[in-house]
């Protein structure tokens, strides 16, 4: 297992790679459909296979409190109980705990929580995090981490650093299985001192990856790019880097111009369950009263499935109806805009163009 950078565009430093799993090899830049509970909403694996997808994430926190690591791995793992054969990416659960506030206690050993779904009391520390993964059968783990909000202070955000390094050397420590790589998160809100101290640090530690946390949690979009900026002189170019939670268009592409290989986001199955689609001229509300009678593709330029067969004017009328037809076409459209949008930009940085396949994708999207 282990990555490999096969071309570079020497306009941004874009990449084009090979992260080699147990469970095969993922060709990066990647974006990774998020399958939070062990599955993509509203997407059976098939048809992901059918839109291209390599990977897909499962989370930590919500499997562990439903149906829980021990019957996932009776099962024989999550790969076989959801019937996904390709990679899988584990999250440690950090986030979400993040966004528990007023549910959990947080202390240097762990973070004690009650579940959202009945109010039982949990502990959830870094030995238990990667536990749980290994448990799981993931091929990519992530460290444990504090995720802090936005904005925040610098002195909180440094502790959150110094936490977010303790644990990963505990996830190093606590860490079993050879066939699962374990990624390290960089944190530091928006302080770029504080993030390029993180990665130092990690790289210490020699993880076979590195995540970005912490982004895409209210911050613009341009205080997300200096951060890139910031990291992409730092991170060791033979290893993967993974921005977390992040897949609007714009952002994938100017992430991908910093060097950055992986993405998720749940922003395209979301959007998609709630009628709104990504199109190559920007967004699209498929509920709006102007598609009535709109008998052109929800994306001329598209060649999936939706765009093939189904006009904007009856994917409106799905909707007006209450079918889960819509939800399903909207998500399926959502998703092979995304997953093509970064395979086209794998083939302009190994075909030498990357840097005229940005300009001309946000020319016309946010034009």
């Amino acid at each position: 297992m282990g990555f490999r950078v096969v071309a570079e565009c020497p306009v941004t430093g874009a990449r084009a790679g090979e992260l080699t799993t147990a469970h095969g090899v993922v060709k990066t830049p990647v974006f990774m459909p998020v399958g939070t509970q062990a599955t993509v909403k509203a997407m059976a694996p098939f048809e992901l296979k059918a839109l291209g997808a390599q990977i897909i994430l499962g989370n930590t926190y919500h499997l562990f409190l439903r149906p829980g690591e021990e019957l996932v791995e009776r099962a024989g793992g999550l790969h076989r109980f959801m019937g996904w054969d390709r990679p899988i990416l584990t999250d440690s659960g950090g986030f979400q705990v993040f966004s528990l506030a007023e549910l959990r206690t947080l202390s240097d050993e762990g973070v004690v929580f009650r579940s959202h779904l009945d109010g039982s009391r949990h502990v959830m520390t870094p030995e238990r995090a990667v536990r749980i993964q290994e448990r799981l059968g993931s091929d990519i783990a992530m460290c444990f981490d504090e995720c802090v909000k936005y904005p925040t202070t610098y002195e909180y955000s440094m502790g959150a650093v110094k936490r977010t390094l303790a644990w990963a050397r505990r996830c190093l420590a606590a860490k079993t299985r050879d066939d699962q790589l374990l990624f390290g998160i960089v944190q530091g809100s928006v302080f770029e001192d504080q993030r390029i101290a993180c990665a130092e640090a990690l790289m210490e530690m020699d993880f076979p990856g590195y995540s970005i946390g912490g982004l895409s949690v209210g911050e613009s979009h341009q205080e997300m790019y200096r951060i890139l900026d910031c990291l992409k002189g730092v991170l060791p170019k033979g290893k993967p880097r993974y921005l977390m939670g992040v897949g609007h268009p714009s952002n994938l592409l100017e992430g991908i111009a910093r060097g950055v290989d992986m993405f998720d986001c749940v922003l395209p199955t979301r959007n998609g369950r709630n009628g709104t689609v990504f199109t190559s001229r920007g967004r699209l509300n498929v509920k709006n009263l102007s598609l009535a009678e709109d008998f052109t593709p929800l994306d001329p330029d598209c060649t999936c499935y939706a765009c093939r067969n189904f006009s904007r004017a009856y994917i409106r009328h799905l909707y007006k109806a209450g079918e889960i037809l819509a939800m399903r076409l909207c998500t399926w459209h959502n998703l092979h805009f995304l997953i093509s949008l970064v395979e086209g930009a794998r083939r302009a940085i190994l075909e030498g163009t990357f840097p005229e396949y940005r300009e001309r994708f946000l020319r016309t999207f946010e034009g």
